[in-house]
């Protein structure tokens, strides 16, 4: 039995869901006999199979008219012969072009042994797949599936273009066309030039003489491959008898491929519903303790059945006859009727228990256990959820950690990268929700989305099994399946999985008197696509505009109600986050639409300040001079009016480099009451985005993305800027921040890095990421610090707010399904995470001389408050006295005490080390060894923290941080790895070893690097 829909998930299947919009301007054809309009002109549908021409099925359409006719919003559809059910539904896009035909490829039989010459160049490929022998073909004018009675199908039937029906279908025009011979006998259907009776026995024939042709007109004939020769004296025999573990067999495919077999098996799982149409059988007594060593094969097998689905229960024993096949992968059983599956008595029957094992890490151990019954043990992390609204699934990583990016922590193209893409590899599996169901298609947004629906699914979170699932793979992933479908309707503790709450109401304290960060605000544009002409949009399941796809300079919201729901999540973030100064990215340039550049600014100020309900926030405004040509989108910089004030007017970067990327903006700020030695520097940036590039900007393939060349160029550029910048605002404190899009091991980040900056993020706040792409968790949102600055810096926190949450949550993705996932909460306010800063300033005076740290008293900062006026800090013991570093001698495993670091740290970065809270407030001395090195004599945070650097010029290897009290007792001791400080450029061919070390020692360590997918083509800017 053949097998009908698989999903796909492709981009520009996607879109077409999503809203179809004609490439050309052409007109589009009604059915009708008259032969006016586009019909189905061939269908072979054995392709792959024993003998046949071609290894791909194909349909061609034919235009008999003299206008090219767009196939955006049509779609090819099938149905199996016996069902009444709705069909399977597979986009098209293409142009069909006048008094010509247009080439429709699909997967044929066989997989990788597919039998037959190839097509020529398709101009669309479909997901379905057809049976070879029986069945009903649709071309519609819509994306929706239809849902015909049986019997002959009416001309005029809205949403029928052309229909075939073949073999012993229940659905056809007119008359069914019989077909001759099964899938091993090499011919097709072709129908007669391009007339169209509305009768497929009259309109259709049978034919070996197959004519492909695409929309260049390049045709291909090939004749049937010779099959292996045979004693012609020997009759094919009955099926085989085999065990579910020999027709698996130990490779990736069944040796039984093409051949029929019998064999017994209890069900473990039932898909009636939900496209999968099959269930799953396995050995009886099997399961349960599974060494991995010795067992070579699967004890069970996915059974692609539609006709039987719906006749079998979970612990049913059956005896199954059918036909062996290899779909993408997975080993398949295809039973056509209920006579090939006869039920065996209950009674004696053990039944098969779930394998308790953790995910095995190779394909060979998976493939050993593909479609039995799982318990999956020990910890799985929430990698990915970019898909969970569209198609139910959900990327997890084996471990505690997430996927990560391999240039977040490892050079470009290096072997350490490798070593990191391997293990996001190894750890990744999907759990799905045991369908194929899209539920933003127009055919299911009204049933509820899985997962979803029950309660947020968010990156980072631990999933916690409760029910056993089935080992499955489909869509070049290994997948955990419920044992039933499931959807949004399916109660909680029926599902397989419950996910812990990570979400945070505000981000970590930080410290420090003045809190700087960066926020991106998702095109954040009040000039609406209803302001202007010609915009397009994208739509809810009502069909009304919800935010702009093209057509029109705007970006964000199609209307003003549209506009609210993104403007209350941003201000709720921002206000949250308790920043005194914040860069905006991604907010609307207004005068690109004739207004005040600044208008968008103000208009969000002004939203800001109504929530906080006074006169919070100000803007720093435009500066006199600006760039002759700039993007729709700009950077922008906010303040707190009653904590700091700008320095003089700003200035923006007016540099080639820029030509295709936001022009930096940077102005200097100082805190109300200060001087100028508490001066700092901000300076805001959006570089190009990784999603394009041609000759040197070409993707490299190294993990880097496109536009790597000027992205490198940016940074060289920016660092220069801050040197001017710097002498013009006489600090040397300067904060560089925003959407630099590349990870922190990339190359514009080491040109940073090598001109003296610390990247905040990686040196403070390792263990959060900005952003989540195809699965991947890194930052491409970074925080840098000039040495100035850095010796103020208190704390860092990236606040998980955006990129760990779906996409179904945004403003833009309101009322796409039944189940409406918008909230009006900081969380998916956009699509990268803020960062958040805290820092100390000059005007105050070090803790523990009796002065008061700040003033604690500042309203809806999100933070601690420190002392209030008057209340002083006790100072520790021994202020004044010089550090006394302790013996080597002293430092024994008895004496490490609870110190805390990280495993590794760059020469020249800036660690945490944690001494604990009963310290907190007295001074305490860090010392670096082989020899005592002085790393810093601090006092004690609230937390129980000091921060201090690693010299740069450190010797990198093993090292030991030891903590002593100001009288030269020890406190404690713990390990440390220093790397290197510097290094040279990925694309210049040169090496640079920083920060690897600590991305093998996690490996090593079992730490498991994680990352996870995400289905866009390319990053976005």
């Amino acid at each position: 039995m053949p097998n009908l829909l698989r999903r796909t998930v492709l981009c520009a299947t996607v879109a077409a869901t999503l809203v179809a919009a004609p490439l050309v301007t052409v007109s589009t054809a009604v059915a009708n006999p008259a032969g006016t309009g586009l019909v189905i002109s061939e269908a072979y549908l054995k392709g792959g199979s024993a003998n046949a021409f071609y290894k791909e099925k194909f349909v061609e359409i034919a235009n008999p008219t003299a206008t090219p006719v767009s196939l955006a919003g049509w779609s090819l559809q099938y149905r199996a012969a016996g069902s009444t059910g709705n069909f399977s539904v597979s986009a098209l896009e293409g142009t069909v072009p006048a008094n010509g035909t247009f080439l429709v490829s699909m997967a044929g039989n066989g997989g990788a042994n597919a039998v037959g010459a190839d097509l020529p160049t398709a101009d669309d490929t479909a997901s379905i797949n057809p049976s070879g022998t029986t069945g009903t073909l649709a071309l519609s004018d819509g994306t929706g599936a239809l849902a015909l009675p049986a019997g002959p199908v009416a001309t005029g039937t809205p949403g029928v273009v052309d229909l075939l029906g073949y073999g012993a279908s229940n659905t056809y025009e007119g008359a069914v066309r019989t077909v001759t011979g099964a899938n091993s006998e090499p011919n097709g259907l072709t129908r007669t030039g391009t007339t169209d009776t509305d009768v497929n026995g009259t309109d259709f024939s049978v034919t070996a003489a197959l004519t492909p042709t695409n929309a260049a007109g390049e045709t291909g004939s090939a004749d049937p491959t010779d099959p292996d020769p045979t004693d012609p004296g020997t009759p094919a025999g009955p099926a085989e008898a085999v065990t579910i573990a020999q027709l698996q067999g130990t490779g990736t495919a069944s040796p039984y491929v093409g051949g029929r077999v019998v064999t017994e098996g209890v069900v473990t799982a039932v898909y009636a519903t939900g496209g999968l149409n099959g269930y799953t059988v396995q050995t009886a007594g099997t399961g349960g303790t599974v060494d991995l060593a010795t067992h070579d094969a699967s004890d069970a097998v996915f059974v692609y059945s539609a006709a039987t689905a719906g006749s079998v229960s979970i612990g049913d024993a059956v005896r199954l006859t059918g036909s062996v096949a290899e779909f993408n992968g997975l080993t398949e059983l295809e039973v056509a009727s209920t006579a090939d599956v006869e039920r065996l008595p209950a009674a004696g029957v053990v039944q098969p228990v779930p394998a308790t094992l953790t995910l095995p890490r190779t394909d060979a151990e998976r493939e050993s256990l593909e479609s039995m019954l799982i318990a999956p043990q020990g910890d799985y992390t929430v990698a990915d959820n970019y898909t969970t609204n569209q198609y139910g699934e959900i990327a997890l990583a084996a471990g505690t950690e997430r996927l990560v990016q391999p240039t977040e922590v490892a050079r470009p193209g290096s072997p350490e990268a490798a070593a990191v893409a391997a293990d996001n590899a190894a750890r990744k599996v999907v759990l799905d929700d045991g369908a194929s169901t899209n539920f933003l298609s127009a055919a299911n947004q009204s049933i509820p989305v899985s997962w979803l629906t029950q309660g947020p699914v968010t990156v980072g979170a631990a999933a916690t099994f409760t029910h056993p699932v089935v080992l499955d793979h489909r869509n070049d992933s290994w997948k955990f399946q419920p044992t039933t479908p499931i959807t949004g309707a399916t109660p909680a503790a029926d599902l397989p999985a419950s996910f812990s709450d990570v979400r945070t109401p505000a981000p970590e304290a930080v410290g420090g008197d003045l809190r700087l960060a960066g926020f991106n605000v998702l095109n954040y544009f009040p000039t609406t696509g209803d302001q202007l002409t010609g915009c397009t949009y994208y739509t809810d399941r009502d069909g009304d505009p919800v935010t702009v796809r093209g057509g029109c300079d705007a970006r964000g919201a199609a209307n003003a109600d549209d506009l609210a729901r993104q403007q209350v999540k941003i201000v709720k973030a921002i206000n949250a986050l308790g920043a005194d100064v914040v860069s905006l990215e991604e907010i609307e340039n207004s005068a690109r639409f004739g207004k005040d550049r600044d208008a968008a600014v103000g208009t969000l100020v002004a939203a800001l300040n109504a929530a906080t309900g006074q006169d919070t926030w100000a803007y720093v405004p435009s500066p006199a001079t600006l760039p002759a040509s700039e993007d729709v989108i700009r950077l922008a910089l906010i303040y707190k009016k009653d904590r700091v004030a700008p320095v003089g007017e700003s200035t923006i970067l007016d540099d080639p480099a820029f030509v295709n990327a936001r022009q930096p903006v940077a102005d200097a700020f100082r805190p109300l009451g200060g001087t100028a030695d508490d001066d700092f520097l901000v300076i805001a940036n959006h570089f190009k985005s990784k999603g394009s590039g041609t000759g040197e900007n070409a993707d490299k393939g190294d993990g880097q993305g496109a536009s790597n060349a000027d992205r490198v160029r940016q940074a060289q550029a920016l660092a220069a800027f801050s040197t001017t910048e710097q002498a013009k605002y006489g600090t040397d404190k300067v904060f560089m921040l925003g959407d630099f899009n590349a990870y922190s091991e990339e190359d514009p980040m080491v040109v940073l890095r090598d001109a003296g900056y610390t990247d905040l993020g990686p040196a403070v706040d390792s263990t959060e990421y900005s952003y989540v792409f195809s699965g991947l968790s890194g930052s491409l949102d970074h925080v840098l610090a000039s040495p100035a600055a850095l010796e103020t810096v208190t704390g860092v926190d990236i606040w998980n707010i955006n990129s760990t949450e779906s996409v179904g949550l945004e403003y833009s993705r309101h009322d796409y399904n039944v189940t409406d996932l918008y909230r009006d909460d900081v969380y998916r306010a956009s699509d990268h995470d803020p960062i958040l800063v805290g820092f100390e300033t000059a005007a105050t005076e070090a803790p523990g001389d009796g002065e008061t740290p700040g003033d604690g008293e500042t309203p809806g900062d999100g933070e601690t408050p420190g002392p209030g006026p008057g209340t002083t800090p006790t100072p520790g013991p021994g202020t004044g006295q010089a550090p006394v570093a302790p013996d080597a001698s002293s430092l024994t495993e008895a004496d490490r005490g609870g110190i805390t670091a990280p495993a590794s740290a760059r020469a020249g970065g800036t660690i945490t080390v944690g001494v604990g809270a009963a310290l907190a407030g007295q001074r305490i001395s860090v010392w670096l060894y082989s020899d005592p090195v002085l790393l810093g004599t601090e006092v004690v945070a609230a937390d129980g923290t000091v921060r201090v650097t690693i010299p740069v010029g450190t010797t990198a290897g093993a090292h030991r941080l030891a903590v002593t009290t100001t009288d030269g007792s020890l406190v404690g001791w713990t390990d440390i790895r220093i790397d290197p400080a510097t290094g040279s450029l990925a694309f210049t061919g040169a090496e640079l070893t920083g920060g690897l070390a600590a991305a093998l020692l996690l490996l090593a360590s079992g730490a498991g690097l994680v990352a996870a997918r995400r289905r866009r083509a390319a990053h976005t800017a």
